[in-house]
């Protein structure tokens, strides 16, 4: 995660050199540049990683089935569906929390009217270390299952995908 900060870093000094060398083959105006750090700032990069929303120390994240959608003949396993199709979209809720969605949207527009409007979300990762909270009946057709996930867990699948995207990148 450090050479990625470091990297990070370099990039944008390298931004700033090339669009100063620009500038001035252009202009005959002194330019002041700002003070540019060697080092990013701790605040300013754990901002990257960490969002606000997370000061909490738990994440909680809670997933629904319901029962009589699912395709099967047997009530009893149609029940044992519904609980683990409510368990897996705890994580994905879970997942969703810790990596973010990502969202692709397109609009039509034609003769200033909106034609059609979709979007399109993807959630990936790795979640290990979750704990199972509660399985219940959320009323007469329905289960819901809540999950949580410890903080310290959060920064590690962090610091884990970060280190899978940069070698992915090489």
């Amino acid at each position: 995660m450090t050479s990625f900060l470091r990297f990070h870093a370099l990039a944008r000094r390298s931004v700033a050199a090339l669009a100063l060398l620009s500038l001035t083959a252009c202009t005959t105006i002194p330019l002041l540049m700002p003070k540019v750090e060697l080092e990013p700032k701790p605040a300013a990069s754990a901002g990257m990683i960490a969002p606000l929303v997370e000061k909490r120390e738990t994440l909680t994240a809670t997933g629904y089935a319901v029962v009589s959608v699912q395709n099967h003949r047997n009530p009893a396993q149609q029940r044992l569906m519904a609980i683990r199709a409510s368990k897996l979209d705890a994580y994905r809720s879970l997942t969703e929390q810790v990596y973010g969605q990502q969202l692709d949207a397109t609009t039509t527009v034609a003769d200033m009217t909106v034609q059609s409007d979709t979007f399109r979300t993807k959630v990936e990762g790795v979640i290990y270390g979750a704990v199972l909270v509660s399985i219940s009946p959320a009323g007469d057709d329905t289960y819901e299952t809540t999950l949580t996930l410890d903080r310290s867990v959060v920064q590690d699948l962090r610091t884990l995908y970060l280190g899978q995207v940069m070698a992915k990148g090489r």
